[in-house]
């Protein structure tokens, strides 16, 4: 068919050419008189010329469709004339329809299910009309690709050789499949946050709690899941796949609700949910652990968020716009420095280690644990790695210890694998995730892992820890190891060196920010009077953080390069191919954010060759802990930090904006009437 059109065009082609040929000569003579034509050939006379010429193209005209008419019907077989009427039905009832295709992917034939659904594509080209086909070009004779047309869903095979496209309607199924997924069962736990403290306070917040409950039953009808109260303050849910997608279209907003009737009825404490729910899989048990391990990240994340688990993915988070509040409570402490100091006793031996690119606070809780090992009698060092440390940190290691000091109280990650042993103890300080440790090795060659920290669970979260202190309202990990020796039931009190009092107390002002953080609360300054009993020496800390000439200059570098990105929000960076301390890349966040106007700030600038350093600060109106999560790192609400590797200082800076923009709004905390 195609050829014979091709010859068609060019005999049309040549027969317009040659009467445009001939007109034009005519019209030549004719002009010029030539031969006095235009006495012989009268005007009437070329009207009857014309008139025959023109009528003698359109049976032209009439003959080529006529014959283009004549060989598609010639073509134009049924799928019964092609392989009979008995087959063809058999086709039918299995909704079976046919494409035949040239070379050049043109429709040379269709079957009878395709024309019945309007599908009349002959002698167009397949991919135009279907460009998904196209995927099966680069696949083995057998593959199979699914497709939707006209709200139809087809099981489409490629035989290449036969040129055949070969649909099944496979509607039915898929209808079924998004059935069988819509009704998949949910498992999920919501929790009253701070339940003891709201109840605590006074009488009238009672009816807080009442006015909660109120509204997590609303919510709960309006999505249709089943709630069931298990505690005071702890609910268990269940409900469909589709209506749980429906509570996450609505972003979880019954987490706004909750927290606004603390503001409506100006509570001291403000009642907040975290809310756990697991999916995607069969087994119900199964699901009620990952909602449990759901449930638990939302918590240590510091509440007020919901966290949704599917089953071999990537888990989703919703809300955290507000601050982990400060508990003054210390049964929770008191309780975990119990279990840990009895661990201690029961292990062989302890390795303790930070986080990489160690900072003071990483040393200096580090250090506390080594000193609870110390009162517990229990052989311990602290893992180092001069490769991995911060300039001020370094000096410090360096400085304030003896040869015969140092040899007993750090090794080496190569040497520490060497010495653990399946009754070793390792503690994990101011780092939750596995990458992010000094030597994760040493995770996977025992069983005894102990994790204390502050920042905000991530979910690459230390796998299977036997106790662990996620507490996100303290400022420091070094605030968290005061508390731990000071509230425990010890009958001889726990105290630190002077010299490791000093380390702890610059590490508690390196994450306060001389306490100018607004994670600095109550605790913080009882655990910094503490240390100062102890025998810290604040002046001396204060020297273990002065900045040199030069870096004080190289921050202020960061100023002269920043940018705003969003309302509030600003980044800043070096010259390209300047580097810089990731300590310095912190005090030029912490810079921007103290000028007036800022909300937060996002200074990043090179390490090494390979890694850029992002830190990241807040005044508490926007949590940075989730805008670094988007970049791959994590942190804390007003504090966080990310690394970059093989990119560019330009593919960063357009990294940060886009996580910038497309987040800002969901990560702003919310503001309350009345502030």
């Amino acid at each position: 068919m195609q050829k014979k059109i091709k010859r068609l065009k060019v005999e049309v082609l040549i027969v317009t050419l040659t009467q445009l040929a001939i007109a034009a000569i005519f019209l030549t003579l004719y002009l010029f008189n030539t031969r006095n034509m235009d006495e012989v050939i009268l005007p009437e006379h070329m009207a009857y010329a014309f008139s025959i010429i023109l009528i003698l193209d359109c049976f032209y005209i009439w003959r080529i469709i006529f014959a283009i008419l004549k060989n598609r019907q010639n073509r134009d077989i049924t799928t019964g004339d092609a392989i009979g009427s008995g087959i063809e039905e058999a086709y039918l009832f299995g909704n079976l329809g046919f494409l035949v295709v040239d070379e050049m992917g043109t429709v040379l034939w269709e079957s009878d299910l395709l024309l019945q659904r309007q599908e009349n594509v002959i002698d167009e080209s397949i991919y135009d009309w279907c460009p998904q086909l196209k995927n099966l070009l680069d696949k083995d004779v057998g593959n199979v690709i699914n497709i939707t047309i006209n709200s139809i869903s087809y099981s489409v095979k490629f035989l290449r050789n036969a040129g055949l496209f070969i649909f099944k309607d496979i509607s039915e199924y898929e209808d079924l499949r998004k059935n069988f997924i819509n009704q998949a069962t949910c498992v999920g736990i919501i929790n009253i946050d701070n339940y003891n403290d709201v109840t605590a306070t006074s009488e009238s917040n009672t009816d807080l709690i009442s006015k909660v409950k109120i509204e997590i039953s609303k919510y709960a009808n309006k999505y249709k899941l089943l709630v069931k109260p298990v505690r005071n303050d702890s609910y268990f849910v269940v409900c469909n796949y589709q209506d749980l997608e429906a509570v996450k279209k609505d972003k979880f907003s019954i987490l706004d609700k909750v927290r606004q009737i603390s503001v409506e009825e100006k509570s001291d404490v403000t009642a907040t949910l975290s809310i756990g729910f697991a999916h995607d899989f069969p087994d119900v048990n199964k699901l009620n652990e990952m909602a449990s391990t759901a449930i638990e990240i939302a918590m240590s994340r510091g509440g007020d968020q919901a966290v949704v688990q599917k089953f071999g993915s990537e888990i989703e988070y919703y809300g955290g716009k507000t601050e982990a509040q400060e508990n003054t409570s210390k049964v929770k402490i008191r309780v975990f420095a119990n279990s840990l100091l009895n661990l201690i006793r029961k292990s062989s031996d302890v390795i303790i280690m930070g986080h990489k690119n160690s900072d003071m606070d990483s040393l200096g809780s580090c250090l506390g644990v080594k000193e609870l090992c110390d009162h517990c009698k229990k052989k311990a060092r602290v893992v180092y790695d001069f490769q991995s440390i911060e300039k001020k940190t370094s000096i410090v290691l360096k400085g304030q210890f003896s040869s015969e000091e140092f040899k007993n109280t750090f090794i080496t990650g190569q040497e520490a694998l060497k010495t653990v042993k399946n009754t070793t103890l390792v503690v994990v300080c101011d780092v939750s995730r596995p990458k992010m440790v000094l030597c994760p090795e040493i995770l996977e060659k025992t069983e005894k892992v102990c994790i204390i920290d502050h920042h905000r669970r991530a979910e690459d979260f230390i796998e299977k820890p036997v106790i662990y202190l996620i507490e996100t309202s303290a400022s420091s990990a070094s605030e968290l190891v005061v508390e731990i020796a000071k509230y425990n039931s010890e009958k001889e009190p726990i105290k630190f060196t002077p010299k490791i009092s000093t380390i702890m107390l610059a590490g508690i002002f390196v994450d306060t920010n001389f306490y100018k953080s607004k994670t600095v609360g109550s605790r913080t300054f009882e655990a910094s009077s503490i240390l100062k009993d102890f025998g810290a020496d604040n002046g001396q800390a204060d020297n273990f953080l002065k900045d040199e000439y030069k870096e004080t200059v190289f921050v202020n570098s960061f100023l002269n390069e920043m940018k705003t990105v969003s309302y509030g929000i600003v980044l800043c960076h070096p010259i390209e191919d300047e580097t810089a301390d990731s300590t310095l890349i912190a005090k030029a966040a912490n810079a921007c954010i103290q000028l007036n106007g800022i909300n937060a700030s996002f200074a990043f600038a090179k390490v090494n060759d390979d890694v850029i350093h992002i830190s990241a600060r807040s005044d508490g109106t926007v949590n940075v802990q989730i805008l670094c999560e988007k970049l791959g790192g994590g942190g804390h609400f007003a504090a966080a930090a990310a690394q970059i590797r093989g990119k560019s200082m330009r593919e960063v800076e357009q990294m940060i904006s886009e996580v910038i923009l497309e987040n800002a709004d969901s990560a702003r905390k919310s503001r309350e009437k009345g502030r």
